[in-house]
């Protein structure tokens, strides 16, 4: 076989193999648009139809397949905004519809004795009284409806500080010396000598205790005991609100701090809850980079423990 002959097919061999090449090119570039076309009509479709299913995808383009599991990433994150969403929208109307039952039976009870006064002509002292406690419970509410509000909303200016947790505690449970000593309660407090600071705002950190200790006293008095302990380790300082009354069932435990989440009995009058208190308590908590757990064994202990930030002496 000659020189030339050789050269001729050798030159054939490699036009072919460029025309293959050049060919799967082709049909590599036009398998890829079409698979990104696919792509893209089908997460097209899925927020036109605001459908919950997954974009799949069946190639071996490693570029393809990365691409199809982070668009389902993103996906996935949006229904966990809409199921969020959803919870919320759903909680808002039965805090509104709830509200609106709060405040409209002392309303009535108001404009009842009201009318008597005007019928009868004289005013009651007694009659008045009860007037202005009915008010103040309306007040109370609204007041506690739109401090949550405002929490939820980021709307609260709460400046942080370098806090002496030790006499927030002492402060806190002085306030309620006198109601524990009508109610026969057994009172028992740890505060260490060593002073913890931490970082947080007085005011907020005041009322989630007040919330936590009126909670104690209302839902847990028949235990008739209140604890109060301060402690801490190298992060954290933790303060456990504890009552031994009948306590929070498992079932109820993860609901407690949800709005207006109240047990059977707390709209009797003798407890006067209104199902915020709790959450308002864990909103400031969390603002302050801390938070409220609970631990709950009925008729036995139950524990509200507040975490704070602990800093340096």
């Amino acid at each position: 076989m000659s020189n030339a002959t050789i050269i001729f097919l050798l030159t054939l061999c490699i036009m072919i193999l460029i025309c293959i090449i050049v060919y799967q090119q082709f049909v590599f570039h036009n398998g890829t648009k079409a698979k990104i076309h696919e792509i893209s009509s089908k997460l097209k479709e899925l927020l036109d139809t605001d459908s919950d299913e997954k974009v799949t995808v069946f190639t071996d383009n490693k570029a393809l397949i990365e691409l199809a599991t982070q668009i389902n990433r993103m996906l996935e994150d949006r229904q966990k905004v809409k199921v969020e969403y959803r919870r919320a929208e759903m909680a808002s109307k039965k805090m509104l519809s709830n509200i609106s039952h709060d405040i409209k039976t002392p309303m009535t009870v108001i404009l009842g004795y009201l009318e008597i006064m005007r019928l009868n002509g004289t005013q009651s002292n007694e009659m008045l009284q009860k007037v202005e406690s009915t008010a103040q419970r309306v007040m109370g509410l609204i007041t506690q409806f739109f401090t949550l509000a405002k929490l939820e909303a980021g709307d609260t200016d709460m400046p942080l500080e370098r806090l002496n947790v030790n006499e927030a505690c002492r402060e806190n449970i002085l306030d309620f010396y006198e109601l524990l000593s009508q109610k026969n309660f057994e009172v028992e407090i740890n505060i260490p000598d060593h002073i913890l600071y931490a970082n947080a705002n007085k005011d907020a950190l005041q009322r989630i205790m007040f919330n936590l200790i009126s909670n104690a006293i209302r839902y847990g008095g028949d235990g008739k005991y209140l604890g109060m302990f301060l402690r801490a380790d190298q992060a954290h300082i933790y303060i456990d609100i504890v009552d031994r009354g009948r306590g929070i069932e498992k079932e109820f435990a993860d609901s407690v701090f949800d709005r207006l989440f109240m047990m059977e009995d707390s709209r009797n009058s003798a407890m006067q809850g209104n199902g915020l208190g709790l959450t308002i308590a864990k909103n400031l908590a969390l603002q302050l980079g801390g938070d409220i757990t609970l631990e709950s064994q009925p008729h036995q202990k139950t524990v509200f423990t507040i975490t704070l930030k602990k800093m340096a002496y």
